[in-house]
């Protein structure tokens, strides 16, 4: 079943979804500065639900924030270690600095190797050591490349608990694709984990690309998984498609930009 909505609604929808990311490598205060003024926004726009960053800028981001958007941090990222103490620590400082949510990444390397058995018993010490925080699991659906290694990644991270299953890291070569949500979806709609939400990131820009996901969503999942609390997107250009949308402006010409 396909369900429709207009541009503006997949904006607005968008706007509630957004992690505004900011992982480049030569990343500053100031940058994390007007990262943070960014999501914000205006009264009448709306903000984002969330702001991802280094571990090191978190305690900035927190700062910077009203308490209604989250600050999210990754470890182990964006390479997928499968170094249990080193992802551990990095939680760990995440959590002192103040950060509501982590994105980890699954050793999707170890995965492909075809050891599933360390990969479940790491993701399960991942989840006991992030509580309370929000887990999202990072499969780098791109990197696995095929419909059963992503299905498996999914059901692993889903079975150690993980609140969200995120496409990608947005450092690989292929990130975020519909199909691979159409399996991660699907992993999630039939796992009876009712809770359970999708993170599409990597390669999003603008809102027409963010819609197809969000009717991906709504089909597998049911309108009401279209929250905050169960459906994210990662990016950093979506934003400047959103608010072009949401102002009546050429959304193609504002997505080409960015």
């Amino acid at each position: 079943m396909k369900t429709e909505m207009s541009l503006e609604q997949a904006a607005r929808l968008a706007l509630q979804c957004l992690d505004l990311t900011s992982l480049n490598d030569g990343d500053t205060a100031a940058d994390i500065e007007a990262l943070c003024a960014r999501a914000v926004g205006a009264p009448e726009r709306g903000h984002v639900a969330a702001v991802c960053v280094w571990p090191k800028f978190v305690a900035q981001a927190r700062a910077a924030l009203p308490a209604d958007i989250r600050v999210a941090a990754v470890a182990n990222f964006p390479d997928g270690s499968l170094d249990l103490p080193r992802v551990l620590a990095e939680i760990e400082t995440i959590a002192q600095a103040g950060a509501q949510e982590v994105d980890v990444v699954l050793p999707y390397r170890a995965l492909i190797a075809g050891q599933s058995s360390e990969v479940a018993e790491f993701l399960a010490e991942v989840r006991h050591a992030t509580r309370p925080l929000t887990l999202k699991v990072i499969i780098e659906s791109g990197e696995l490349a095929t419909t059963e290694r992503i299905a498996e990644a999914t059901r692993l991270a889903l079975m150690a608990g993980a609140d969200f299953v995120k496409t990608s890291t947005g450092k690989s070569p292929v990130s975020a694709t519909p199909a691979a949500a159409r399996t991660m979806l699907h992993e999630i709609a039939v796992s009876g984990l009712g809770n359970a939400g999708f993170k599409a990131s990597g390669g999003i820009r603008s809102v027409a690309d963010a819609r197809g996901y969000l009717q991906q969503a709504a089909a597998e999942l049911g309108v009401e998984a279209l929250t905050a609390r169960r459906m994210r997107f990662g990016a950093s250009g979506l934003l400047s498609d959103i608010e072009a949308v949401l102002a009546g402006q050429d959304s193609a010409a504002v997505s080409a930009a960015y």
